[in-house]
Parts: C-alpha cells; sequence; structure tokens
C-alpha cells in the first residue's frame, strides 16, 4: 500500500515537472529553456528535476511522445469501432483534430525541437506515426473497395490527411474566430471532399 502511494506521489511530481516544461518549451522554445527556469516555475531546485529526469532532453523525448501517442490512440479507437468506413473515417478525423486542440503544445514542441529530440523517442514517434498511417489508411482502404471515397491513390489521401490536420498545431488558437468544436466540423468537412464521399454509396 506505501509502495503504491509512494509511486503515484512520484508520478504527480513526474506529471507537474513535465507540464511546466512543455509549457516553456512551447512559449520559450527548447533552447530558450534552462532546467533552472522550469525549477523555478516549479518553486523547487534543479536536483529535484533531476530525481525525477535525467536531464532536459528526457523531457522533451516525453513531452513528444505524448501528443503522438494520443494521435495514434484516437485512430486506433476509430479503427476498432463498429460501423462502415466512412463513420470510423468521420471518427478518426474528429477526433485526431481534437487531440491536436487538446494537445497542441505537445505537438508544436516536437514539430519545432525535432532536431533535439532524443534517439530513442525519435524511433518511438516514428512507430506510432507509421502506424498512424497504417490504420487510417486501412480505413480508408476499405472505404474505397466498398465504394464510398472515390479516390485514386489511398497512400497520398493518409498522407495528406495527417499533415493537414497535424498542421493545425501551427494555427489554432483558442481565443480565434471559431470554437474548437467549428474548427474540427471544418477540417472534418475538407477530409470529406478531400476523399471525395460518394453519397449514394454511404
Amino acid at each position: 500500500m506505501r509502495s503504491a502511494m509512494r509511486e503515484e506521489i512520484a508520478q504527480l511530481k513526474r506529471e507537474r515537472i513535465l507540464e511546466e516544461a512543455r509549457q516553456l518549451f512551447f512559449e520559450k522554445g527548447y533552447q530558450g529553456t534552462t532546467l533552472d527556469e522550469v525549477a523555478r516555475e516549479l518553486g523547487v531546485t534543479k536536483p529535484f528535476i533531476y530525481s525525477h529526469f535525467p536531464n532536459k532532453a528526457a523531457l522533451l523525448g516525453e513531452i513528444s511522445e505524448r501528443g503522438t501517442l494520443k494521435c495514434l490512440e484516437a485512430v486506433i479507437a476509430a479503427a476498432e469501432a463498429d460501423g462502415e468506413p466512412l463513420d470510423r473515417v468521420q471518427q478518426a478525423v474528429h477526433d485526431f483534430c481534437q487531440v491536436v486542440i487538446d494537445h497542441q503544445a505537445n505537438i508544436a514542441v516536437y514539430f519545432r525541437e525535432m532536431p533535439y529530440v532524443p534517439v530513442e523517442s525519435a524511433n518511438r514517434i516514428s512507430e506510432m506515426q507509421e502506424d498512424f498511417d497504417r490504420r487510417l489508411a486501412a480505413i480508408i482502404r476499405e472505404g474505397v473497395e466498398k465504394g464510398q471515397f472515390g479516390i485514386p491513390d489511398v497512400n497520398i489521401a493518409t498522407l495528406a490527411i495527417g499533415g493537414m490536420i497535424s498542421w493545425m498545431f501551427n494555427w489554432y488558437r483558442a481565443d480565434g474566430r471559431l470554437t474548437s468544436a467549428q474548427v474540427c466540423d471544418t477540417m472534418l468537412a475538407l477530409v470529406m471532399n478531400l476523399l471525395n464521399v460518394q453519397r449514394e454509396a454511404a
């Protein structure tokens, strides 16, 4: 019981460190942020951070991996859901958009600081991205086979969708003219146009 509680407390501490580092990396950049600044914002000493993370790069790696994992989880849930390919693609796209909005800082930090992401994290991210593309492509391919989508190249369509939605990290603003729900709906409509939905078959 005590061991479980210690683990829970340690995890909470790790989460607070990650949260503060993510925000500072997002606002000031990875190179523009020191661990001293992270510690100062947390009201702790730098050794406190070192007791949970070996270095600043480890923070960057975990922050970057988490954003990619959330995107993958969204498409996995859609791929494993019931319903027609059209329904599952719509779910995947909507939830993917919401993930980019909810985890904008993680995704932005990864794309902006890619050269500094540790190799181990970069490899895991690459594997997750490949899994994401493979799962989304499988749903789209099924839709093409059922006559629901009219596109000539499933792989290119998959990459276009992933790139278009991922790039939201760069322009989405919580105080923008559209609500997050409106942004997701608009992006979904664009994807449906890209896939050339065959309304009669759908």
